[in-house]
């Protein structure tokens, strides 16, 4: 049966006024879709996102640890509460934390207390303060990592590279990046277990083979 409404209703509607879920729904059922796709819609990265970020916009973030990784893991795509939940943050300083990466421009805050971020997920942190806050904060986890251990998940290669060959490995590195993104994506989505934080480094240099030369 046709329902038909006025113009006023609909002007009420868009205003945000007596649009109820059961009928939001059933307006997205006509448009071919569903509630919780347009949520999760509302949710994807914004177009024409920043492919980096600005020196101003590293160095706050760099100063503040809790920043940094609140946008990271927003970034990634997962949701702030999460956060909150896992690591027992104030919710007074969470909504500063969230209020902070709005000013700065990095994430965008939704109705529902939803976010998304402003900044492509596949940026590539090339200037100072962000990779100094790694050097400090992250490196020191993955220099103490028992590689000797049974359960200690790396893998290692030994190869010869022209300059050329040595560039195709940095874009290898950064796809496999991109597919870790996409596979905790699908984790997130599926996985029945319970999740845990992990840190992943994938790094190439130069390899020094002093010590295999004779005397």
């Amino acid at each position: 049966m046709e329902e038909r409404v006025g113009e006023a209703t609909i002007k009420r509607w868009l205003a945000g006024r007596g649009l109820t879920l059961d009928r939001f729904d059933r307006l997205a059922t006509l448009a071919g879709s569903s509630f919780a796709e347009l949520v999760r819609l509302s949710e994807r990265p914004a177009p024409g996102l920043a492919q980096e970020l600005t020196l101003a916009q590293e160095k706050a973030l760099s100063q503040d640890e809790f920043l940094s990784f609140l946008f990271m893991v927003i970034l990634a795509g997962h949701r702030w509460e999460e956060i909150l939940a896992d690591f027992e943050v104030p919710p007074r300083q969470m909504e500063a934390a969230l209020l902070r990466l709005e000013r700065l421009a990095l994430i965008d805050r939704l109705p529902g207390g939803r976010v998304r971020p402003l900044v492509d997920r596949a940026i590539v942190w090339r200037k100072t303060p962000m990779r100094a806050l790694f050097e400090e904060r992250m490196k020191p986890q993955f220099m103490a990592m028992d590689f000797a251990a049974e359960d200690a998940v790396y893998a290692s290669e030994v190869v010869k590279l022209s300059s050329q060959g040595a560039a195709m490995l940095a874009e290898l590195i950064e796809k496999h990046r991109r597919d870790v993104q996409a596979l905790a994506e699908k984790d997130r989505e599926v996985a029945h277990l319970p999740r845990s934080w992990h840190g992943m480094l994938c790094a190439a240099r130069p390899l020094d083979t002093t010590g295999l030369r004779r005397n």
